[in-house]
């Protein structure tokens, strides 16, 4: 098999997906092994119950979003400018700072960031477009391909754990991790959520891990940046502690290091992308793959990857609105209730016996246990539509950046136009309000 990067695919060749997932699909490269094809589809998924929406033309949109921002990760220039940005907040500890620019922000600055990322397929002619967007964008982009290993389960005197010894005997595979960062905490945030349900002794423990200097509130923008892990090769995801997640990944303490690292400074990277267009980055997740001595960025980056938001006055309130998935999570928490009750119930009896999520679930809805998958409002999803495709724009510089920003803020009056029609927007102004 040819393992030399190809510089053209026929679309009709790929046959099946070698792999469908909740919203992308993946297709091996006939005559070049070491390389992968990823569609992105229009699909949605959260809560980990796989796809259960649609935004049109967001298979598109996430597309274009992924080749143009990993595109900047190979660029000198985005570095400098992340450079720039750490040198001038005034809120960062300065030896925290001068830690995080030693080592491979160094290596960045001289020739890029590594990542999986070959190019987008042109979708008329095939060519794989590595530098800019080809002249007819497509929902497919060309990934270096890695081993993917999923940790056993385990059965330890009747509980269960996960094996990671198999990540330690190898030299180059996606690490089992996702590297959440977070310039802020924002209601929805997940790790919120966990530090709420802790004693006070177990708060002031957690804000230590975390390297909080103070307790955690929503809404709340960070001095600095933290970040926390959870796995990524298990039925649902996980938090774990810098310790476990070390043991999880089979990497050398430099080179776990050397990740954490990488995942702080893209983050910064995508902020420097949204500023320009007026969205505020909250948090965002990454995963890396190594090979030999090296480390590189991999997986998707686009909105189901990141929170951004942006400020709206609704009824002299200031309501963040969420240009993001978070946007649809927040719809299933509010309009559909009682859906989103069952799900979290689903997830509570997986854990006590073990058992996957999903299958928990489908069989649950099946029995009339729990509510059945509901279908999202049509008006709703048309909003989150308009959204993902003004950030289209701002990526493929057809609006200049203030016509962007007007046009993400009246999508966000709408929204909360869509809550107030259904007599929610009190409970979204509760949720969101700042």
């Amino acid at each position: 098999m040819n393992k030399e990067t190809p510089s053209r695919i026929d679309l009709k060749t790929l046959g099946e997906p070698v792999y469908r997932g909740s919203v992308q699909n993946l297709y091996a490269v006939p005559g070049h092994l070491g390389f992968i094809v990823c569609e992105t589809t229009p699909a949605g998924s959260v809560f980990d119950v796989g796809s259960i929406f649609n935004i049109e033309g967001n298979d598109l949109n996430r597309a274009i979003f992924r080749h143009a921002m990993y595109s900047r990760l190979g660029q000198t220039a985005t570095w400098q400018r992340v450079q720039a940005a750490l040198l001038k907040a005034t809120t960062l500890n300065a030896d925290w700072r001068d830690e995080l620019m030693v080592g491979g922000l160094q290596t960045m600055l001289e020739s890029g960031a590594m990542t999986h990322h070959v190019g987008m397929l042109d979708a008329e002619t095939g060519e794989i477009v590595s530098t800019g967007m080809p002249a007819h964008p497509s929902y497919y982009n060309v990934v270096r391909r890695f081993p993917v290993m999923t940790p056993p389960q385990r059965n330890v005197m009747g509980s269960f754990v996960f094996d990671y010894a198999l990540f330690h005997q190898s030299t180059t595979y996606v690490v089992p991790l996702e590297y959440i960062v977070r310039f802020g905490v924002t209601s929805g945030s997940s790790i919120l959520r966990k530090y709420e349900a802790l004693s006070e002794k177990e708060q002031r423990a957690f804000e230590h891990e975390l390297g909080l200097t103070a307790p955690m509130k929503a809404w709340q923008m960070l001095d600095r940046p933290i970040y926390d892990l959870t796995s990524k090769y298990e039925p649902e995801d996980r938090a774990v502690t810098k310790q476990e997640a070390l043991l999880m990944s089979g990497l050398s303490v430099q080179h776990f290091t050397g990740t954490i690292k990488m995942a702080l400074l893209g983050a910064w990277a995508v902020r420097d992308l949204l500023d320009e267009i007026g969205l505020q980055l909250w948090d965002l997740k990454w995963e890396f793959a190594v090979d030999g001595d090296d480390l590189l960025f991999v997986d998707t980056i686009d909105a189901d990857s990141f929170r951004a938001t942006s400020t709206v006055t609704v009824d002299g309130c200031s309501l963040s609105i969420h240009y993001n998935k978070q946007a649809m999570r927040d719809y299933y928490r509010l309009v559909t209730a009682d859906w989103y009750a069952g799900v979290n119930a689903a997830k509570q009896d997986a854990a006590k016996t073990g058992s996957p999520f999903k299958g928990v679930l489908k069989a649950g809805q099946a029995a009339g246990k729990y509510p059945n998958t509901p279908v999202v409002d049509a008006a709703f999803l048309d909003l989150q539509a308009k959204k993902t495709a003004l950030i289209k724009q701002h990526v493929l510089g057809e609006s200049d950046a203030t016509m962007i920003r007007a046009g993400l803020v009246e999508t966000g009056l709408a929204e909360a136009e869509f809550y107030r029609s259904r007599g929610l927007l009190a409970e979204l102004l509760k949720l969101n309000g700042v």
